[in-house]
């Protein structure tokens, strides 16, 4: 045989061997958690260090969204629960791309993000909230206030449901600044960047507890946030996984329903401050809230 054609015949082997290789590297990397963080007793899960979701104190992950996971998961035997701090808006292509197993930080089911990740039931439904500076010098009390006066601008948490709601109300985008997270928002109203902060109900709960920003702001009370459907909107948080790691999310989910029954959520929830009105409905699934983007 000619060296020309062997090299003809290695390149074609060689090829085809790449080929091989490049269907089957999706393969592997597309293949289920389950088994071994099952094995393991070990779970990686990524938190945007944001009190009361998922945060790290004194060295430790806590918050209400690891609390829950670490209920669920530790009958399963999943009882060393690592974490990695994640900017909010990292925190699904993190997931993706593998760097962390689960996210367990406080993120709401939307038909949006169902297409990119697969979501546990919910564990809690929460409204907005609105904090203001001392007596609401503005008289903020729905996002449609801040909406009719053009010289009004709300902060908020970037890619959070809070602003998108606030864009839905119909507050202009380049009214709307947007912070990675952490201590952005108050900075920004404090100093008179922003006339309002668009949180959660637990988050803005959490912030006014900061002795240190004790009399600095408030909750607008009372507020409305978005109105669809004749009631106020309200979003569903849970804990998200991988599309290939649906049978992880099924275990999870069977586990859930058995610590929903004994309480263990509704304490959970108790300690962070909230009540049995902020738990979602029994019943309630992520397919219901997914719609057709469910998986």
């Amino acid at each position: 045989m000619r060296g020309s054609e062997i090299a003809r015949r290695a390149v074609l082997v060689g090829g085809a061997a790449l080929a091989i290789l490049s269907v089957a590297a999706p393969v592997v990397r597309a293949q289920s958690i389950a088994d071994r963080v099952l094995k393991e007793g070990k779970v990686t899960i990524g938190i945007h260090n944001a009190a009361p979701w998922g945060f790290v104190e004194d060295g430790k992950v806590t918050g209400v969204a690891p609390d829950v996971l670490k209920a669920v998961l530790g009958p399963l035997g999943v009882k060393d629960v690592d974490f990695i701090v994640v900017d909010w808006p990292a925190l699904i292509p993190s997931l993706l791309s593998r760097r962390i197993d689960v996210i367990a930080s406080g993120v709401a089911i939307t038909p949006v993000r169902c297409k990119q990740v697969i979501f546990s039931n919910p564990d809690l439904a929460i409204g907005d909230a609105v904090l203001v500076l001392p007596g609401n010098p503005h008289n903020i009390h729905s996002y449609a206030d801040v909406a009719k006066d053009p010289a009004l601008r709300i902060g908020g948490t970037r890619g959070s449901t809070n602003v998108e709601n606030a864009i839905k109300a119909g507050i202009p985008k380049d009214r709307v600044l947007q912070f990675e997270g952490g201590d952005g928002p108050v900075a920004a109203l404090l100093a008179g960047r922003v006339d309002a902060i668009a949180w959660s109900v637990p988050t803005a709960i959490n912030a006014l507890k900061d002795p240190n920003l004790e009399g600095k702001m408030q909750r607008a009370l009372p507020f409305t946030g978005i109105v669809e459907n004749g009631r106020q909107s309200t979003f569903y948080t849970a804990i998200e996984f991988r599309p290939e790691d649906a049978k992880l999310r099924d275990l999870y989910n069977e586990s859930l329903a058995k610590r929903r029954a004994d309480g263990t959520i509704e304490k959970i929830a108790s300690k962070y401050g909230l009540t049995d009105a902020d738990l979602a409905p029994e019943g309630l699934t992520a397919k219901d809230l997914c719609l057709d983007n469910y998986r």
